[in-house]
């Protein structure tokens, strides 16, 4: 999971709110595209829960996820802060292979990719079996993880497994010819600033697995 940036919301979405009463569901065709448009800029082109590629904002791939859902917090529908975009997470298919948005439906999350305290990536790990958990091994956002989004769900996990061990053996290959302990450091910090940033736009999908592992390896250096 990747913390989100709110940028300024659509125009369309202001307007739309504006004209009383306003529903999420009386948002026009063009409305909603723009909307999709928005959040998946903001986000890299990734899912808000799962880090997956979302190929286009007007494509069958994507979702527009109330963080709050509609149904218990009817206030929220039109309010862009509450408003991420989510891959479709298998919808229509079985439940014990959904995920993200469809799996979470009007259940609350104790993580929330948009809040800046605490940042989700703080507390978030992972492990080279792609397995992602709560890094101070706390049972709530464990469960949600697991039961409300299915974040464990077995492709998934091999997509973050991918990602980590791609990263692991360019780390320790570099690392070998780098001997200096100052060479590494700026090795690991010049990886990690890759990872981070886009490229056309896009974050690399499932970004924040080699970031976790990254910021490890920069932190044993500075040790």
């Amino acid at each position: 999971m990747k913390h989100i940036i709110k940028l300024r919301e659509p125009n369309s979405l202001e307007q739309h709110r504006a004209n009383k009463p306003s529903f999420y569901d009386g948002l026009s065709i063009l409305a909603k595209d723009e909307l999709r448009q928005s959040l998946l800029a903001e986000q890299g082109q990734i899912c808000c829960y799962c880090m997956k590629r979302i190929p286009e904002a007007n494509s069958p791939y994507m979702k527009v996820e109330h963080f709050k859902c509609q149904d218990n917090f009817e206030s929220l529908q039109l309010t862009y802060s509450n408003l991420l975009g989510a891959c479709t997470g298998n919808e229509g298919k079985p439940n014990r292979i959904q995920t993200c948005d469809t799996k979470k439906g009007n259940l609350d999350l104790a993580i929330n990719p948009l809040s800046k305290m605490p940042n989700c990536e703080i507390l978030i790990k992972y492990n080279a079996e792609g397995e992602i958990s709560s890094v101070t091994g706390d049972e709530e956002i464990n469960r949600q993880l697991n039961e409300v989004l299915n974040l464990n769900m077995q492709t998934l996990k091999e997509g973050r497994r991918q990602v980590y061990l791609e990263i692991q053996r360019r780390v320790e290959t570099e690392s070998r010819n780098l001997g200096n302990k100052q060479l590494r450091l700026k090795y690991f910090e010049q990886e990690r600033n890759a990872w981070l940033f886009r490229v056309n736009n896009k974050f690399k999908p499932f970004c924040m697995v080699a970031v976790y592992y990254l910021t490890k390896k920069i932190r044993q250096c500075q040790n």
